[in-house]
C-alpha cells in the first residue's frame, strides 16, 4: 500500500524515481509526487492527483534537475485523494520535504499542538504533521536532522516508512521505518530506496532491509549508516537479492494478471523443486526437519491471514487435518489480533502473507509470539517482515506478484501448505506409505495438468462475454470446492466489481437461494468425488429455479452435462489438490469478464496489493 522511492548518486534522480513509481504501481495509489533537489539547492515538489502518467506530464515543462530525491505513490488513507494531500509534503518552510507509508494514529493531537505553536498546515493529511514536527523541533532545539527526527519519531503512534530530504544538505536522505517495509539499495557511490525491491534491481542486487526502529542515514561520497531510534549505531546487513527483471515485465502480455495466471505451472514446480525429490517419493522441507518436535508433536494449528491468503488457509485446515489428525483454525489476521484469543506454548500458528508485509498479519504474530505460541510463516517476498519475526517457515518461492488480485500466490501457498501437511504427517505415521507417495507423485504432476486447463483460456474469454451483463455471481462448492468457490468470488469482486458471494453448496437453501433467478449466473465446482451426488443435486435445485449453471466439472463428466447451461472440463486429480486445478478457470473467468466490461485489471480501485496499515 503506496510506494517509496528514492535515489542519491551521480546521475539525475527524475528518471530513475518515475521508473521506481511505475515499477511500484501494482500496490495500489490515487496520486503520485516527486520532489528533488537541483544543483542551486532548492527543493522542487511536484505532485498530481492520479496515475504516473499524469505527473509526467504536469513535470513535462518544470525543472527535474538533480541527482537527489524522492517520489511517492499515496493510497489515500487521511484527506482525499488529490494533488495537496498526495506526497511529498514540505514543512513550512519549505526546507524539507517528506514521503510516508503508513498511519500515525496520534496525529490528530500532534497537529492540534503544532497548529496552537504557530504552524500552519496545508494537506488534510497524518503525514504533514511529521515533517511539520521534525521542523519545530529541530529549528527550536537548533538540532541537526537526524536527532530531530530521532526526537519525533520517539513521540509518533502507529506505522510509518518515511524518507526526509532537507535542501540545506542536499547530499543526504534521511529514511526510517516501524511496520511498514523499505528498503536500501547499495550501488557504485549512489544509494537507492524502494518500498520493496522491484525498483532497486535494475541497479544494483545488493540491499538492506531496514529493521524496525532503524534510522538511515544515506549520504553521498560515504558508507551507509544506520542507527536505532536511540541513535547507537548498528551494523547494515547487506543481501543480494535474487530476482529476475523480466518478472516484473508483462511479457507480451496484456496484463499482468493474465501472465501470472499463465506463469503457475512453472511457478509450482520452482515451488516444488529441491522438496520433492525425483523419485517423487519423499517431500522434505527444512522447517520440518530443524523443528521436528514443535511441528509434529503439535496440540493445534491455529492459521492467520486476510482475503486471499485467508481461503488458501481454508485449504490448509483440511490437508492438515486430513493427512496429520490435528485440529486446524482457520483466523482472520484483523480479527485474531483484537480479540483475547486462547493460544500459547504447544500451538503452531502458520502465517500466509505474499508480501510478507501484511500489518494485520504481522500484528497477529507479534500477539502468538508473546503468548508462546510457534510461529511458521508463509511467504512469497524474500526478506520480508513476517519471514524475519517468525521462528521458521517457507518461502513459496512464485516470483513477484504484480496484479493486485493475488493468483499464483494463492497456488503457490496451497502447495507449501500441501507439503507442510505431507511432511508432518509422515513425521506422525498418520499416512500410509501407499496413500503418501500416491499424493505426493500427484502433486508433482499439477503443473502438467494446469498447462492443460491454460489450454481453455480462450474458450473461457469467449464464455466471459455472455456473463457481462450480470450484476450478481453465486459461487457454490463443497469440501475441498468452498474455498475454491469463496476464492473465485473474491476475484470477481476485485476486479470486475460485480457483487459476487461463495457459499458452500448446502448452505444454499438457508438464505441464498431466494437470489436466484434467471439473470443469476452461479458458478458450481463439482469434480466427481466423495461429494458428488450431493453438488448434483444442488444444482438441480438453482436450475429449478431458472439460475444459469457454469458448472465446472471432471473431464467426461455426462451427468451435470444435461442439465448446466455451461460445463468447464478439467483434468481428473486427487480430492485434496483439486484446489489447484479448479481456481484457474475461475481466475480466468474472472480477468476476461474485467476485461470485457473495460475494468483496470491490474490496478482494481481502492486496492492495494500490499496491506501494510489497517
Amino acid at each position: 500500500m503506496c510506494g517509496i522511492v528514492g535515489y542519491i548518486g551521480k546521475q539525475q534522480a527524475y528518471p530513475i524515481l518515475i521508473k521506481g513509481l511505475k515499477r511500484l504501481e501494482y500496490r495500489g495509489y490515487d496520486s503520485a509526487g516527486v520532489a528533488l533537489i537541483n544543483d542551486s539547492s532548492s527543493l522542487n515538489v511536484y505532485k498530481t492527483k492520479g496515475r504516473v502518467k499524469n505527473l509526467e506530464e504536469a513535470c513535462a515543462e518544470k525543472d527535474t534537475s538533480g541527482s537527489v530525491g524522492i517520489a511517492h505513490t499515496r493510497w489515500a488513507t487521511h484527506g482525499e485523494p488529490s494533488a495537496v494531500n498526495a506526497h511529498p509534503h514540505y514543512s513550512q518552510s519549505k526546507n524539507l520535504a517528506i514521503i510516508h507509508n503508513g498511519i500515525i494514529e496520534n496525529y490528530s493531537d500532534l497537529k492540534s499542538r503544532l497548529q496552537e505553536k504557530g504552524i500552519e498546515f496545508r494537506s488534510d493529511t497524518d503525514t504533514e504533521v511529521i515533517v511539520q514536527f521534525i521542523e519545530y523541533v529541530q529549528t527550536r532545539k537548533n538540532l541537526d536532522l537526524l536527532t530531530a527526527v530521532s526526537i519525533v519519531l520517539h513521540e509518533l503512534i502507529g506505522a510509518y516508512a518515511i524518507a526526509i530530504l532537507d535542501r540545506r544538505h542536499p547530499d543526504t536522505i534521511i529514511a526510517a521505518r516501524k511496520q511498514s517495509p523499505l528498503v536500501i539499495g547499495i550501488g557504485d557511490d549512489e544509494f537507492f530506496l524502494g518500498s520493496d525491491a522491484s525498483p532497486i534491481v535494475e541497479y544494483t542486487n545488493r540491499v538492506v532491509y531496514l529493521e524496525d526502529g532503524n534510522i538511515a542515514v544515506i549520504k553521498r561520497g560515504e558508507d551507509l549508516k544506520i542507527v536505532d531510534i536511540h541513535n547507537i549505531e548498528m551494523s547494515p546487513e547487506v543481501k543480494t537479492v535474487d530476482f529476475n527483471l523480466g518478472q516484473i515485465e508483462k511479457g507480451g502480455y496484456a496484463h499482468f494478471m493474465l501472465k501470472e495466471i499463465f506463469e503457475q505451472p512453472d511457478c509450482l514446480s520452482n515451488c516444488m523443486r529441491g522438496r520433492i525429490n525425483t523419485e517423487c517419493d519423499r517431500v522434505t522441507l527444512n522447517a520440518v526437519i530443524d523443528f521436528k518436535d514443535r511441528l509434529v508433536n503439535a496440540k493445534r494449528f491455529i492459521i492467520v491471514g486476510c482475503g486471499t491468503s485467508w481461503h488458501a488457509g481454508l485449504i490448509g485446515k483440511q490437508v492438515i487435518e486430513t493427512l496429520c489428525r490435528i485440529p486446524v483454525e482457520v483466523e482472520y489476521a484483523s480479527e485474531f489480533r483484537y480479540r483475547n484469543p486462547v493460544v500459547g506454548e504447544g500451538d503452531v500458528v502458520i502465517a500466509l502473507s505474499q508480501s510478507g508485509e501484511t500489518a494485520d498479519t504481522l500484528a497477529a504474530v507479534e500477539l502468538a509470539k508473546s503468548k508462546g505460541a510457534f510461529i511458521y510463516g508463509i511467504c512469497n517476498a524474500i526478506g520480508a517482515s513476517i519471514p524475519r519475526v517468525t521462528h521458521t517457515g517457507s518461502y513459496i518461492h512464485v516470483g513477484p506478484e504484480i496484479g493486485v488480485a493475488s493468483t499464483k500466490a494463492f497456488t503457490g501457498q496451497v502447495t507449501v501448505l500441501t507439503m507442510l501437511a505431507l511432511a508432518v504427517a509422515k513425521e506422525r505415521k498418520t499416512i500410509t506409505d501407499e496413500e503418501y507417495i500416491s499424493i505426493v507423485k500427484e502433486l508433482n504432476a499439477i503443473p502438467d495438468k494446469m498447462r492443460e486447463v491454460l489450454k481453455l483460456n480462450d474458450t473461457i474469454a469467449n464464455l466471459s462475454r455472455l456473463f457481462t451483463y450480470a450484476h450478481n455471481f453465486l459461487y457454490l462448492g463443497r469440501g475441498f470446492g468452498y474455498p475454491v468457490a469463496l476464492e473465485g468470488a473474491l476475484k470477481l469482486k476485485e476486479i470486475s466489481y460485480i457483487h459476487a458471494e461463495g457459499y458452500p453448496a448446502a448452505e444454499m437453501k438457508h438464505g441464498p437461494i431466494a437470489l436466484i433467478d434467471s439473470d443469476m449466473p452461479v458458478v458450481v465446482i463439482a469434480p466427481r468425488n466423495a461429494m458428488y451426488e450431493k453438488v448434483l443435486s444442488n444444482i438441480q435445485e438453482v436450475k429449478a429455479r431458472h439460475g444459469r449453471v457454469i458448472a465446472l466439472v471432471s473431464k467426461g463428466d455426462e451427468s451435470i452435462r444435461k442439465c448446466a447451461d455451461v460445463v468447464i472440463e478439467l483434468p481428473d486429480t486427487l480430492e485434496c489438490l483439486e484446489p489447484l486445478i479448479y481456481t484457474i478457470p475461475l481466475q480466468m473467468l474472472a480477468y476476461h469478464v474485467a476485461v470485457c466490461k473495460g475494468k483496470d485489471v491490474d490496478q482494481p480501485r481502492n486496492l492495494a496489493k500490499s496491506v501494510t496499515v489497517e
